[in-house]
């Protein structure tokens, strides 16, 4: 299942197909030709569970003949495998039975059976000894993980897989793993520890399987321009020389960091709408396309307003390029939610920041904190007074 460098695991990439398929966004046209591209592999890899639940979505045209050839070549096949087991384990050595068991799980893997693939990969890994090899059985569950969004089993594959690495590991496993756990952060909103573990990841990337690197590179940089200050976002994203290597390649992600970075604004929410499309289009961000948009809004108008004490709402709308109309409105939600630190003299047309002081905050903090313990301790005294 492990996909050779440079190359995406087939399996995932039928993942994507699937997702584009359901998408408003994707044109009749490339809709046709997702569908052909996974009945194709469908049938040419006897996906006899996926074929059945696709057909139940009406994703898949019903076809009984074709039913019946895969169920005929799944058995034969499970035969033939059955058969190599059971000459391991009476002829040959653990390797071997370890091998034979471990092609079982493959072929449960290859046919979408995820729930016998589950099953015979634990049973594979009780014939198993090294600590790489059952971190390569880890990886096939995760891959199983990821096809279908199961981020429970994720989460529980990644910790064992942490557990596995305090008795031994290689260091490429260990830059493998942080890039999957990586993408588990990303796809469940934490962005802040996904871009961590990505720039972590850069220099030593041959997780390929997942994804190709310019992917890689455009999560990257998206995680990152919501969770680093400035100064880190310099150092590790903008001059960073592996990403300026590949940054090219994805249409938009060049304008939309550098733009950020140089305060040109209006260059910014071109690229950034340019960008839209593909999140929009990615099955790890998309569940978290509105919150992305917030969070990115909140930088940027955060990175301008902080140059001021006060500035014209007309300034500002040209300095995005938008209208004064659409600034107050955005600026209005963002300041009612508490992301900005600024109020509007819609009189006077100017917005006035309010930066909060950190030492005052900690001081109230302190304060307020010392009263409840105060409390705590009154009602306590008075408990053991009775």
């Amino acid at each position: 299942m492990e996909g050779e460098e440079g190359s995406q695991e087939p399996q995932l990439v039928l993942a994507d197909k699937l997702f584009l398929l359901r998408q408003p966004d994707v044109t009749d046209i490339d809709k046709v030709r997702y569908k052909d591209e996974v009945f194709t592999y469908v049938k040419n890899n006897d996906m006899l569970p996926l074929y059945e639940t696709l057909v139940a979505q009406s994703v898949l045209d019903s076809d009984p003949a074709l039913l019946d050839s895969m169920r005929v070549k799944i058995d034969d096949e499970l035969k033939k495998i059955d058969e190599k087991i059971a000459d391991a384990e009476e002829n040959l050595g653990e390797s071997e039975v370890r091998e034979a068991h471990l092609a079982k799980s493959l072929f449960f893997i290859r046919i979408g059976d995820k729930a016998k693939a589950l099953e015979h990969l634990k049973v594979t890994e009780s014939k198993t000894v090294a600590i790489g090899q059952k971190m390569d059985l880890v990886f096939h569950t995760l891959q199983l993980g990821f096809f279908d969004m199961d981020f429970d089993l994720i989460s529980k594959s990644i910790d064992k897989a942490k557990s596995l690495f305090e008795e031994g590991g290689d260091w490429e496993r260990k830059n493998r793993l942080k890039v999957y756990e990586g993408l588990y952060c990303m796809s469940t909103r934490n962005f802040e520890k996904a871009s961590s573990l990505f720039l972590d990841s850069i220099s030593t990337f041959t997780t390929y399987e997942l994804f190709p690197y310019d992917t890689f590179i455009f999560y990257t940089v998206l995680t990152s321009i919501i969770s680093l200050d400035r100064v880190s976002l310099k150092q590790k994203v903008v001059d960073a020389p592996e990403i300026l290597t590949v940054i090219g390649k994805v249409p938009h992600l060049s304008e939309f960091l550098n733009s950020l970075y140089d305060c040109q604004y209006k260059s910014f929410f071109s690229a950034f709408a340019g960008l839209t499309e593909q999140i929009k289009l990615d099955r790890y961000l998309l569940p978290h396309f509105r919150y992305y948009m917030r969070e990115v809004r909140t930088v940027v108008y955060s990175q301008y307003l902080e140059s001021y004490k006060s500035v014209t709402i007309e300034a500002m709308a040209k300095a995005f390029g938008v209208t004064v109309d659409f600034i107050d409105v955005e600026l209005s939600r963002f300041i009612a939610a508490g992301k900005l630190h600024c109020k509007i003299d819609k009189v006077a047309g100017v917005l006035e920041t309010n930066r909060p002081d950190a030492k005052n905050a900690l001081y109230q903090a302190t304060i307020k904190q010392g009263d409840f313990l105060l409390n705590r301790i009154q009602k306590l005294s008075r408990v053991i007074d009775l």
